[in-house]
């Protein structure tokens, strides 16, 4: 009875992996961080990248522990 309820655990994560990145790519967030005052590239590439780096690296960190066990 063990393993189900690690899966459910594991299925629960990543769903709010999901939601996570859904969030963080929303159109009015990404809106928000555009509109913020440049220096001179602007802000919305270094978040894209920020972003997109976090949801990568959480997938690998819960991919990595659902391999392990």
């Amino acid at each position: 009875m063990k393993p189900f309820a690690m899966k459910s655990r594991q299925t629960e994560r990543l769903v709010a992996l999901v939601a996570i990145a859904l969030l963080l790519f929303c159109p009015p967030l990404i809106i928000v961080v555009d509109r913020l005052p440049t220096v001179s590239v602007g802000w919305l590439p270094l978040y894209l990248f920020i972003a997109w780096t976090v949801v990568i690296g959480l997938t690998a960190w819960l991919m990595e522990q659902r391999a392990g066990r």
